[in-house]
C-alpha cells in the first residue's frame, strides 16, 4: 500500500498562494493600463449611448437646424465622417490591445486555478490514503 504524505510534508510541498489579479495589474505598463481603461469604457452601454446621442444631434442639427448655423449641411457630413473614422482608427487598436491584455489575465487566472486544483487533488488523495489505512487498521482490530 502506498504510504501517505504527512501533514508536514504536504505543507512543505505547498507553494505559497498568489493573487494573479494583483500580479497581472503590477506587470502592466501605463500604456497597457490606458488600453484596458479605454476597453472598459468604450465597451460600455454608456459610451454607446453617448455616441448614439452625438450622432443624432449632429445629423439632426445639420439636417433640420437653421441654414446659416449648419456647419456640415446635407449631403456633405464630411466632418462627421472624418471624426467618426478618426475615432474608429484610434479605438480599434486600443480595443484589440485591451482584449489581448484581458485574455492574458484570464489565462493567468486559469493557470492559478489549475495550480490550486492540483494542490487540492493531492491533499484529497492523501486524505483518502489515510482513510484507507485507518480502515485496514480497524478491520485488523475487528478480526482480533
Amino acid at each position: 500500500m502506498k504510504k501517505p504524505l504527512s501533514v508536514d510534508e504536504l505543507k512543505s510541498a505547498r507553494k505559497p498562494l498568489r493573487n494573479v489579479n494583483i500580479e497581472h495589474r503590477e506587470r502592466l505598463t501605463s500604456l497597457e493600463l490606458f488600453a484596458v481603461w479605454i476597453t472598459n469604457k468604450v465597451g460600455s452601454m454608456g459610451f454607446f449611448v453617448v455616441i448614439l446621442l452625438w450622432t443624432v444631434i449632429w445629423l439632426g442639427w445639420n439636417t433640420l437646424g437653421p441654414l446659416e448655423y449648419r456647419f456640415d449641411p446635407y449631403p456633405a457630413f464630411v466632418l462627421w465622417l472624418f471624426i467618426s473614422n478618426t475615432i474608429q482608427i484610434f479605438l480599434m487598436p486600443l480595443l484589440l490591445i485591451g482584449q489581448n491584455l484581458l485574455g492574458k489575465h484570464a489565462e493567468a487566472r486559469a493557470e492559478a486555478e489549475y495550480e490550486i486544483d492540483t494542490k487540492a487533488e493531492k491533499e484529497i488523495e492523501t486524505i483518502l490514503i489515510h482513510l484507507e489505512n485507518q480502515n485496514e487498521i480497524l478491520e485488523r482490530l475487528e478480526k482480533k
